[in-house]
C-alpha cells in the first residue's frame, strides 16, 4: 500500500522518464505525459475524475513486464507458432502503428523545422506502417492457414490439398522479401535517428517517440527471427512430407 501511495506522489514525466512504456497508458487517459509532466499522479486523476489505483495498476503491469529470453520456441508445434506470431507481434504492429503515426506527425508539426530528419523519419515510418498492414493480412489470410493445414494434416494422417499458390516456398519467398525491405528501412530509421538518441533540446514526446521507434525496430527483429529462423524453414519441411 506504501508503495501505491509513493507512485501515487510521482510525476508523470518521472515515469514516462523511467520508462517510456508508461507513455501509451497515460496517452490512453489522454494525460499529458509531455508539457505538463509535472504533476503528480494524484493530482492528474483528481483532475481528470480517473481512479487512481486503476491507472497505478495497469503502469505496474507495463512495467512488471519482463523482456527476458527463455522460450525454445524450435519447439512448438507450428500452428502454435503461428498463432503466437499473430497474436504477439502482428498485434503489437497493429497497436503501435497509430500512437506512432500519431507522436511522429506532432513532432513534424513541432519540431519539424528545426529538425528536418523527423520529416524523411515520418515518410519511412508511415511507408512501413502501410506495407506492414498489407504483409501482415497476406500472412494470416494465405501462409499461416496453409501452415496450420499442413499441420492438422499431419495429426488425422490425411491428405492436404494442393495450394492455388503451387508451393508454400512461393509465399515465404515473397514475406522474406518483405523482410528484408523492412530491414533496410529501420537501418535507414534507425541512421536518421542517431540510433534512437533524441537531440539536446528534445521534449517528452520526441524522446518517447525514439524510445517507442527503437521498441518497434526490435520487435520487429524478433518477429523476423521467429518467422524467417523456424516458421518458414519448417513449413518448407514439413510440406516435402506430403510429396
Amino acid at each position: 500500500m506504501e508503495v501505491l501511495n509513493n507512485n501515487a506522489q510521482k510525476e508523470v514525466g518521472q515515469f514516462v522518464a523511467e520508462d517510456f512504456r508508461t507513455a501509451a497508458v497515460f496517452s490512453n487517459y489522454g494525460i499529458d505525459f509531455c508539457c505538463r509532466g509535472n504533476r503528480s499522479v494524484e493530482e492528474v486523476c483528481e483532475k481528470n475524475n480517473i481512479d487512481t489505483n486503476e491507472l497505478l495498476d495497469k503502469l505496474e503491469a507495463v512495467i512488471s513486464v519482463n523482456n527476458g529470453e527463455t522460450i525454445d520456441y524450435k519447439s512448438w508445434p507450428l500452428d502454435l507458432l503461428a498463432d503466437y506470431i499473430e497474436k504477439k507481434h502482428h498485434r503489437y504492429v497493429e497497436e503501435k502503428i497509430p500512437v506512432l503515426r500519431q507522436f511522429l506527425a506532432k513532432l513534424c508539426r513541432v519540431h519539424g523545422e528545426r529538425h528536418p530528419e523527423l520529416l524523411e523519419i515520418n515518410d519511412l515510418f508511415t511507408a512501413s506502417a502501410g506495407e506492414l498492414a498489407a504483409h501482415l493480412k497476406k500472412e494470416e489470410l494465405i501462409l499461416f492457414p496453409f501452415v496450420k493445414k499442413m499441420v492438422g494434416a499431419t495429426i488425422s494422417q490425411g491428405a492436404v490439398e494442393a495450394p492455388h499458390f503451387g508451393t508454400v516456398e512461393n509465399p515465404i519467398a515473397m514475406m522474406m522479401e518483405e523482410h528484408d525491405n523492412e530491414g533496410v528501412r529501420f537501418r535507414k530509421i534507425a541512421e536518421l535517428t542517431n540510433n534512437y538518441n533524441p537531440p539536446a533540446d528534445a521534449c517528452n514526446t520526441f524522446r518517447v517517440t525514439y524510445a517507442m521507434l527503437e521498441e518497434f525496430e526490435q520487435d520487429l527483429h524478433k518477429h523476423i527471427h521467429l518467422e524467417n529462423n523456424i516458421l518458414f524453414p519448417q513449413a518448407i519441411k514439413l510440406e516435402k512430407q506430403f510429396h
